[in-house]
């Protein structure tokens, strides 16, 4: 991913579903957070939960189980206020479900899926 990566949300949404759906979490955390430090202030900490949800779970696959928890903890915690209005079709009540069972069930083996819309 180039440095000066730039996106706009709707667009970044869709490569980094793509690539959580390829097994490719840490770029996907890249694509976010290029959002992340562009976005109007109202929307910083959506984004920025989204990109430490992609790094969770670089850190599942990795087996930093430990620090995939936590971090997986904290940005389903950052994310939470964003459930009622979502912006971008995000389906931010499902993302905080899924990171949630994420850190009860704590996978080590194999993909993780992640759904960031609604399908």
């Amino acid at each position: 991913m180039p440095d000066d990566l730039d996106m706009e949300p709707d667009e970044a949404l869709v490569e980094a579903q793509r690539l959580l759906d390829d097994d490719r979490p840490f770029h996907a955390h890249e694509v976010l957070e290029a959002v992340w430090k562009a976005a109007p202030e109202d929307e910083r900490e959506l984004w920025r939960g989204l990109a430490q949800v992609a790094v969770g779970i670089t850190h599942l696959r990795r087996g930093n189980v430990k620090g995939a928890v936590a971090l997986l903890s904290r940005s389903a915690d950052r994310l939470e206020p964003y459930k009622t209005a979502p912006p971008h079709g995000l389906d931010v009540r499902g993302v905080v479900q899924q990171v949630r069972a994420l850190v009860d069930d704590r996978p080590s083996e194999g993909p993780v899926r992640l759904q960031l819309k609604s399908p």
